[in-house]
């Protein structure tokens, strides 16, 4: 595998494992096993919001897509679709935060609205991340060149470790996060 799908290959895992995360203590809200923890979604969805959203999709875009879509007509209909996911990344974002307010601010009443945005998030982009690693990794291997690897994993690689962010802020969330979300989805009390 080349070294830029491989770094999109374990950023996917990172993100699968956030969203993981975050609908593994929504299901135990429901049970009934958890309280919810409105500091915690918040600071789990920052980090879905600013690491994915903002740092993983913009590269795959302005380089992977890019560089394919110029040498694969086959990939079009993938990439198209996956750069229109990455457009409305956004919205889906900004609706899982509204349901999150609105379940802070009306308790229970609140809590469907909120579970259903969350699972609307994490089923699109695990359909998305599919569509990538099965769609569209294979037609890059095929299809690109050593040049086009060269530029790809240059970007790729030039930002050492996204998930870090500037003075390591993202890590620092991530961190606070493991540090707080209960048992088994970190090391907080259950």
């Amino acid at each position: 595998m080349k070294k830029s799908l491989s770094i999109i290959h374990d950023e996917h895992r990172a993100i699968a494992a956030m969203m993981h995360g975050l609908r593994q203590i929504v299901v135990g809200i429901e049970a009934g096993r958890l309280k919810p923890d409105f500091a915690l979604f918040r600071d789990m969805v920052e980090y879905i919001d600013k690491v994915p959203e903002r740092v993983h999709h913009p590269k795959e875009d302005q380089y992977l897509f890019a560089r394919l879509r110029t040498r694969c007509a086959e990939a079009l209909p993938a990439i198209e679709a996956l750069e229109a996911e990455h457009r409305i990344g956004d919205a889906r974002m900004r609706a899982m935060e509204a349901a999150m307010q609105q379940y802070e601010q009306a308790g229970q009443a609140g809590f469907a609205g909120f579970k259903a945005a969350v699972d609307e998030y994490v089923e699109a982009e695990w359909k998305h991340m599919n569509r990538e690693e099965h769609e569209v990794f294979p037609l890059a291997e095929k299809h690109l060149t050593d040049e086009d690897w060269a530029a790809i994993d240059a970007a790729f690689l030039s930002n050492k470790n996204p998930w870090q962010g500037e003075a390591g802020q993202y890590q620092k969330l991530f961190s606070k996060i493991v540090n707080i979300a209960p048992a088994p989805v970190g090391l907080g009390p259950s």
